[in-house]
């Protein structure tokens, strides 16, 4: 979804870009059409024997095997992609590439019920959110290594036309979709979530803006509650929809995601350009149309 999203603003800036894609993608046809896009098809294991004659100037590692939710707290499955990191970064020295410029998470910080900077302290729990910081860490120390700039952005949650469908926001839409009752918690965490096309803004304005390794948050900075989310969303259906919130599971406080993210705003002169209420409604009649 963010490559996708990424590649489409490179593209509008008169940017050549080498896509690596996974070997049968079913997801090429999201790619735009243009003479600026060579595609060249591997799996994440064979990034460390692939031989591209030219040279680049930015590597983007957006990759990562078995991050479907029932995958991610399973550490075998984890642990390849910590060397898949750092063979993306002997690959970027390859193509001669001055930047390297990774997709961290949010679950490197761990729960954090208070707005999440990116000095906050990590303590990541889930096999995945480890994997991820180590990733980020051992990435920048080979970076270091070989003279080139590191930055590793920590996703929060973002949404879009691409969205897999197991997230709450496509759950959601599905259900209202079959006229189905959507079933959530009590939707009282706040939440912060930021649209495909943003996502690809701020990756790109990484790319051609710092010339400094850094770490930053990739979020919108606004948060409001899940349960106002839903609403908005209920909204862009013309009937009436059923949706249901009830009591948190074993009364367990909630975990909530804000983002400052004043680094972004100082260093990329970043802002949001698409409000969710105006994504959302992109989303839901894009799905109406796709499904």
């Amino acid at each position: 979804m963010i490559g996708c999203a990424l590649i489409k603003e490179c593209i509008a800036n008169d940017i050549e870009v080498l896509a690596l894609v996974r070997k049968n993608s079913a997801h090429l046809d999201r790619l735009p059409k243009s003479n600026l896009i060579k595609i060249y098809e591997c799996n994440l294991n064979e990034l460390i024997n692939l031989k591209i004659a030219e040279e680049y100037d930015v590597f983007y590692h957006l990759a990562w095997d078995f991050s479907a939710k029932e995958s991610r707290d399973n550490p075998i499955l984890q642990e390849p992609n910590i060397k898949y990191t750092l063979d993306a970064v002997e690959l970027a020295r390859a193509l001669k590439c001055h930047k390297f410029i990774g997709a961290g998470s949010q679950a490197e910080y761990g729960k954090v019920n208070h707005v999440i900077t990116p000095d906050t302290e990590t303590a990541p729990f889930s096999s995945y959110g480890i994997a991820k910081y180590a990733a980020g860490r051992l990435s920048q120390k080979l970076c270091e290594q070989y003279g080139i700039i590191h930055i590793w952005g920590r996703i929060f949650s973002v949404y879009g036309r691409n969205d897999n469908n197991n997230t709450m926001l496509s759950y959601a839409i599905n259900q209202f979709k079959k006229n189905e009752i959507a079933t959530f918690t009590a939707g009282t965490q706040l939440w912060d979530y930021l649209h495909e096309n943003d996502a690809g803004r701020i990756f790109y304005l990484l790319g051609s803006s710092v010339e400094e390794s850094n770490l930053y948050c990739i979020a919108s900075g606004r948060a409001m509650c899940l349960k106002e989310y839903i609403l908005k969303l209920a909204d862009c259906f013309n009937r009436k929809v059923k949706y249901e919130f009830v009591e948190n599971l074993n009364g367990l406080e909630p975990l909530s995601l804000q983002a400052d993210i004043s680094k972004l705003i100082r260093d990329i002169h970043f802002h949001p350009n698409t409000s969710f209420e105006e994504g959302i409604k992109d989303m839901v009649l894009y799905k109406n149309a796709n499904t």
